[in-house]
């Protein structure tokens, strides 16, 4: 991963965790359930957010890589890791 992507995923993980903490705070206190779920859905938009950052970073540059060389096998593994990851599906 890339030292500029690395940087950006803990910046984005450092808001995601103080969103779930504030979540947590939200369920103890007895918060308006409607309102809960919209900070839910607040994290899963940030988390969709930083698997495009992560998966764009491994795009550019392992799959770049694999692509690139010689190695057929390379090549064939990092496209099957894309669609697995892509389709839901575990590899």
């Amino acid at each position: 991963m890339k030292t500029e992507t690395k940087d950006a995923a803990i910046r984005r993980l450092a808001r995601i965790e103080g969103q779930v903490r504030g979540i947590s705070k939200m369920v103890a206190e007895d918060r308006y359930c409607i309102d809960v779920i919209r900070q839910v859905q607040a994290v899963k938009a940030a988390l969709v957010g930083l698997e495009t950052v992560v998966l764009n970073d491994h795009i550019n540059t392992c799959v770049d890589h694999a692509l690139t060389s010689s190695s057929v096998e390379d090549r064939r593994e990092k496209v099957e890791e894309l669609v697995a990851v892509l389709g839901g599906r575990k590899k």
